[in-house]
């Protein structure tokens, strides 16, 4: 995919491009390690968004509160703990503040970096960009932390004009979800193998 953006922006050659990701890089996939290295030398580009997922908070909250670490587990962390080179835990046995040490100490620190420099949002012209969405009736700058992260059905209800176009993930849709208000681009990857990219150029917006 990143190879299709350098390929793209090299043939319309913008006089500048702004590339926004939107989040969840970890977790359930097959390595989590290799995809934040990737991104960490992406972002020396200088141009990159990195927006936070609620994956990425919620790692952050199982490393403050230990007694999450099974609900970590159930959707997705061990594949981040083996693509670090550790085992998959045992719930019966292993104690989850020793795994989550090993855990930071196998990290580079560019990755811990990476995660705590997440931004929540970005907006660019006309439009908003965020992990989850926003919630109906709430000025775009009065968002709270949980509802970018997590929201789901109100936002996905709403016929609202939210002030910007909201460009959004985290509710998996077979193909690029294109609506007056919104538009949701995640398509599921880690189950389907469909990562959807989106190219916003003047007024014109493609999804593929």
């Amino acid at each position: 995919m990143l190879r299709v953006i350098d390929a793209d922006v090299a043939c319309s050659r913008p006089r500048y491009a702004v590339e926004v990701f939107m989040g969840d890089y970890i977790d359930r996939g097959p390595d989590t390690r290799s995809t934040l290295d990737v991104l960490v030398e992406r972002s020396r580009r200088g141009n990159a968004v990195f927006l936070k997922g609620n994956h990425e908070a919620f790692l952050v909250r199982v490393f403050e509160d230990p007694s999450l670490f099974e609900d970590w587990i159930a959707v997705g962390g061990t594949q981040t703990l083996m693509s670090y080179g550790l085992a998959p835990p045992d719930l019966k046995r292993d104690e989850p503040a020793s795994i989550l040490r090993d855990l930071i100490r196998a990290m580079p620190t560019e990755h811990l970096e990476f995660l705590d420099n997440l931004r929540l949002s970005f907006s660019c012209g006309d439009f908003f960009f965020v992990h989850a969405g926003v919630r109906p009736g709430v000025p775009l700058a009065d968002q709270t932390e949980r509802d970018l992260l997590w929201i789901r059905e109100e936002f996905l209800r709403s016929e609202e004009q939210f002030g910007k176009y909201i460009v959004h993930g985290h509710t998996p849709v077979r193909n690029a979800e294109f609506l007056t208000n919104r538009v949701n681009i995640d398509t599921g990857a880690y189950a389907t193998g469909n990562l959807t990219l989106m190219s916003i150029q003047g007024s014109r917006m493609l999804a593929v």
